[in-house]
Formats: structure tokens, C-alpha cells, sequence
């Protein structure tokens, strides 16, 4: 098969993939004439599919095969698909010639599992070697760890790579148990311990250097493993777990494996599905409404369990409201935490203010120590006003009477907007 129809077969299989960020690595540049590419501390540019998808990197699986029977995945072992296989050089080839001709600034990495988990992890494993070490690639590198692999090759991994990923798959232990019984989550889990085992052991080892000042010579730096950290994504809609138990998973896996993102991929129907999977797919919004919520938890110190906590049908059910945005729903079901006023009221209060994002509670904080906040302020630091107002207090507004009702202000936001990925709310 030739290498542009291999592409086109691999990269459409990798589309399914949403965990494809590449935010948070080391500065790399190949200014002075040594090595190839770059690579942003702060990340690296994005494009997105109409359906919202990230598609920045050169984005492939390695293969499409597969030894798993896993129900909702397209490239299952009973698949019908037509299967395709790229070499570790014809991968590490594409890759440099994409990049030369400025098409990508770096490399997302799948596979199906062939043979066994360590057959395959050591070949994706052996493509980040080879652009490292043989090509100086600076580049951005992601790889789509196996969990069955073993940790060795995981730690190999992490020397090569700016961020590894593990899928958890699905938001409970059953349910993965129930649609991918070759899987484990226990296994998945392991895999992602010694991610952060092997992280932890960097860090500490890169402050105890750094407490050597009068050392001589100077010691060669460190080198970080998978410095952009990892990550993991979950289909939602694949089976019934409501919102408050993938919530509730997310918020155990940033606690317990410091992971970067947790990624929500809505379920989409596949040909010859099985009848365990639903014949609908998940509606985008849901998808929406969960990153707004993870969103919430990570900068906003929201706890995962009051998202969906409440007095109505919707909440009382574990299920977020799709009509308007979570921060929104919180604030309709609490009236009495406020009105916040601006001008005296702590960051973890604003925060909480619908309309106002981390930036612009920051920015307030900052100008009331020189000045009153008042209304026009925020208009300035186009904020969300018309959702603010309701809920705060500033020098030139105090809410009307008329505004207390949460079934008033709830009719006047919804139907919430469409936008598939604003997060300043």
C-alpha cells in the first residue's frame, strides 16, 4: 500500500482520539544550527475540526489493527475497516517532511495493539527514539501509551516524550468490564502510577540539584520526564453512567495521578455496533457541559459533587443541566450566596459570579486596590456583564428586586449558546 493512502486511512482512524493537546512542555528550539523544529514551554498552535475536534499534530495511529474487542471502538479486532500499517521509518519520515515544510510543529502517536502490548508500545516507543536521538527532532512529542506494557517501556517512553497518555476508556470500572472486558482498570490505573512515580522522582531529584549551589562544575541538567505531563480521555454516552460519576471519576484522577486534562469524547454510533451501545450518539452539548464542569473543578475550586447537586429533576438525577452553562446552574440553585460584591468579597467568592472569568476576577482584584469597581469596569474588561449583573454588587449597581427569582433569570440565559469550546464563564 502506498505511503499518502496509508495516511489517509491512519489519520482518519486517529480522529476519534480527542486527548491531543500540547500545552505545558520544555522550551526547545534548533536555533544554531543544531537538530530540527521546535517546541513552546506555553504550547504549540491548534486547528479544529467543524465537530470541534483538535487535529493540530500530525495525528496517526501507527496501525489500525487490532487484537481487542472492544464494543465501541471502530478499529475492534471484528471490524470491518480497511487496515493499514506504518513502519517506526516511515512514521519518523512523514513527521520530518511535514515539519520541514511547516504542515505540523510536532507528532500525536497511536496504535491498535498487534501481537502483544509490548510488541506495540515498543514500536511507538522507537519512533520517538528515532526523531530524538537519530534526527535531533525538537518538536512536540505525544505518544498514546499501552497500559498492559510493561513499565520499563513506559520509562523509555517518558525520555523521549513531551506527554504520554493513557485512556481510561470509560467513567466506571463496569462499565469498562462490561463494553471492553479484554481491559483493566486496575492495570490502567498502575500504568498511570508509575507516570507520576517516575515524575515525582524528576522533581525531587531536580530540587535536590538545585540545593547544591557551590557544586563544581556545574552539574548537567536534568532531563524531565514527559515534562508536558499526561493525560487521559473517556467516552461518555457509551453506556448510562450519569454526570456526577464521570465527574466524580475526573476529580479522583487529577487527585490521585496529578494528570494535565481529562478528555470527554461523546459517543458516536459505529457500523455493526453491538447491542449493548446505544443506536444514538451523545449529544456535543453534553460533551460541552462536562468540560465546562472540569473546567470548574480545576480553576474555579468548584467540588465535583456540588455541580450537580440540587433541588431539581435534572440535578437530583446526576445529570447537568444542558440549557445553561454549570457555573449558571449553581448560581440559580444557590441565591443565597449572593449578591458578591466586587469591592469587598474575597477571589473564591468572584469566582463564583457567573460571567467572570479567572482573569477577570484577577484584574478586578487588582484594580479595587487603587479604585472603586464599577459597572463600566467591567464592560472594560469585557467580562460577562449581562450574566454578572444579577449576582454582584459594585459601586454604581445593586440588583433590582425583580432580578431575585431563579426561574426569571433562568428563562432569560436559556437556551444557552452553541459555541462548542468557550470556557469564560
Amino acid at each position: 500500500m502506498e505511503t499518502i493512502r496509508k495516511l489517509a486511512i491512519l489519520a482518519d482512524a486517529a480522529k476519534y482520539d480527542a486527548s491531543c493537546a500540547s500545552s505545558g512542555t520544555v522550551s526547545r528550539s534548533s536555533r544554531g544550527g543544531r537538530g530540527v523544529g521546535s517546541a513552546e514551554g506555553s504550547g504549540i498552535c491548534h486547528a479544529y475540526a467543524p465537530d470541534g475536534r483538535c487535529i493540530s499534530l500530525l495525528k496517526i495511529l501507527l496501525t489500525n489493527f487490532c487484537i481487542y474487542e472492544c464494543s465501541y471502538c471502530i478499529n475492534r479486532n471484528s471490524s470491518n475497516v480497511q487496515r493499514a500499517r506504518f513502519s517506526t521509518a516511515e512514521v519518523v519520515n512523514l513527521t520530518l517532511d511535514f515539519y520541514k515544510r511547516n504542515y505540523i510543529e510536532g507528532l500525536f502517536l497511536s496504535s491498535g495493539v498487534i501481537q502483544t502490548a509490548d510488541y506495540t508500545m515498543a514500536r511507538l516507543v522507537e519512533v520517538a527514539r528515532s526523531l530524538r536521538v537519530d534526527h535531533d527532532f525538537r518538536g512536540y512529542i505525544h505518544l498514546k501509551t499501552i497500559p498492559d506494557a510493561d513499565g520499563g517501556l513506559l520509562a523509555e517512553a517518558g525520555q523521549y516524550a513531551d506527554r504520554l497518555s493513557i485512556n481510561v476508556e470509560l467513567p466506571t470500572p463496569a462499565a469498562l468490564h462490561d463494553l471492553a472486558p479484554e481491559k483493566d482498570h486496575r492495570t490502567i490505573k498502575l500504568s498511570m502510577a508509575r507516570i507520576r512515580s517516575r515524575q515525582d522522582e524528576q522533581a525531587e531529584a531536580r530540587r535536590a540539584a538545585r540545593r547544591i549551589t557551590n557544586a563544581r562544575p556545574t552539574p548537567a541538567p536534568i532531563e524531565r520526564f514527559a515534562p508536558a505531563g499526561q493525560s487521559t480521555q473517556m467516552i461518555i454516552g457509551a453506556e448510562p453512567s450519569t454526570d456526577a460519576a464521570i465527574l466524580s471519576t475526573t476529580a479522583d484522577l487529577y487527585a490521585s495521578y496529578r494528570l494535565k486534562r481529562v478528555y470527554f469524547s461523546a459517543f458516536s454510533p459505529i457500523p455493526d455496533a453491538s447491542a449493548k451501545l446505544p443506536a444514538r450518539r451523545t449529544s456535543l452539548m453534553r460533551e460541552h457541559r462536562l468540560y465546562q464542569s472540569d473546567w470548574l473543578i480545576r480553576f474555579y475550586g468548584y467540588r465535583h459533587d456540588e455541580i450537580t447537586a440540587g433541588g431539581d429533576d435534572t440535578a437530583a438525577a446526576g445529570m447537568l443541566d444542558l440549557e445553561v452553562d454549570p457555573k449558571l446552574a449553581w448560581a440559580l440553585r444557590n441565591r443565597a450566596y449572593f449578591p458578591v460584591n466586587l469591592n469587598r468579597d474575597d477571589r473564591e467568592r468572584l469566582l463564583r459570579v457567573p460571567g467572570l472569568g479567572v482573569k477577570s476576577v484577577n484584574r478586578i482584584l487588582a484594580m479595587r486596590r487603587w479604585q472603586k469597581v464599577r459597572l463600566e469596569d467591567l464592560v472594560a474588561l469585557k467580562a460577562g456583564v449581562k450574566k454578572a449583573m444579577p449576582f454582584v454588587i459594585c459601586a454604581n449597581h445593586h440588583p433590582g428586586v425583580g432580578e431575585v427569582s431563579s426561574a426569571l433569570l433562568r428563562s432569560r440565559f436559556a437556551p444557552a449558546a452553541t459555541a462548542q469550546h468557550s470556557f469564560d464563564f
